[in-house]
């Protein structure tokens, strides 16, 4: 690699959202700083900037689509699950009602996807690689 691309690498420590949370509220601020300029004009991404969510709200927001585009896919399939069953084992009770509303909503996807009854059992697992993993079988 020439000299000149080597010196433009920079390599050092990087702020993360879990190491630091305001780094992701800044994110957010710059977004819709960004969305209400004059070139952007676009207020509504600024308002759902703005726009408090409920756990549900984000829950749905980070799954719905993922399941209902990927039902075809036995790989996100199998990783939605695990990743669903992972947030179940892991938040409190008072959130497992969203969990298991998505968990649900799954089922039908992976039964409608899958005719093949040996295909839907292995979709039907959870596999936090997707395919490859330590699978689980269906809760």
């Amino acid at each position: 690699m020439p000299k000149r691309m080597i010196s433009l690498i920079a390599l050092g420590a990087e702020r993360t959202i879990e190491q630091d949370p305001v780094f992701a509220l800044r994110i957010l601020v710059d977004i819709a700083i960004r969305a209400l300029s004059p070139a952007f004009n676009d207020p509504t991404t600024a308002v759902q900037v703005l726009h408090g969510r409920d756990w549900e709200d984000y829950l749905q927001l980070a799954v719905s689509e993922i399941r209902d585009d990927g039902a075809t896919s036995m790989q996100v399939c199998r990783w939605l699950r695990a990743a669903l069953d992972g947030l179940v084992d892991s938040l409190p009770a008072a959130q497992h009602p969203a969990l298991e509303k998505e968990l649900e909503l799954l089922h039908p996807s992976v039964e409608r996807a899958f005719t093949d009854p040996a295909r839907r059992a292995l979709a039907q697992c959870a596999d936090p690689q997707g395919i490859g993993g330590r699978s689980r079988p269906r809760r």
